[in-house]
């Protein structure tokens, strides 16, 4: 391998860094989205039990309710992983067609362009769709502690 070829692998290999940092920050992406998703699975599964076995009738809607936002948010946490993981695996095939294009001495950028377009618009939708996923969450929470606060006020003195 002659000097020149060299120097055009290292430029192609400075070339990759950049995307390999957008690959660091979709990794944070995901760890942050599955601990997410492993909570609300949890939650879900204490609540379909808790109504499974709730004697009370007048408790199940909430329960059921409180149900089905969980599972709501289990699907947008799930999409919005997808979502991250496609553009991840874009953002790998920029580095590889970079790569491609050094060593077939091949004019791919209409191709790296369009793969990075595709990362970012991938990376884009995760992003909405985990935006919507904490807003269910904390409207969530917010009706929940009025719910509570009603009930202090309406119950009597003790």
């Amino acid at each position: 391998m002659d000097l020149n070829a060299i120097e055009n692998i290292a430029g192609v290999i400075q070339l990759a860094v950049a995307p390999v940092f957008l690959l660091a920050g979709i990794a944070g992406m995901l760890n942050v989205l599955s601990i997410r998703l492993g909570r609300v699975v949890d939650r879900a599964r204490i609540v379909e039990v808790r109504l499974a076995s709730e004697r009370h009738d007048h408790h199940k809607p909430a329960l059921q309710s409180e149900t089905e936002g969980l599972w709501k948010r289990i699907r947008l946490v799930n999409w919005s992983l997808r979502m991250f993981v496609c553009a991840a695996l874009l953002v790998c095939l920029v580095i590889m067609t970079l790569f491609l294009a050094e060593l077939t001495l091949s004019d791919l950028s209409f191709m790296v362009s369009t793969l990075f377009i595709g990362a970012m618009g991938l990376m884009i939708m995760g992003l909405i769709l985990f935006l919507v996923e904490v807003s269910i969450s904390t409207r969530r929470i917010r009706e929940g502690i009025v719910e509570i606060l009603t009930e202090e006020a309406d119950s009597p003195p003790q």
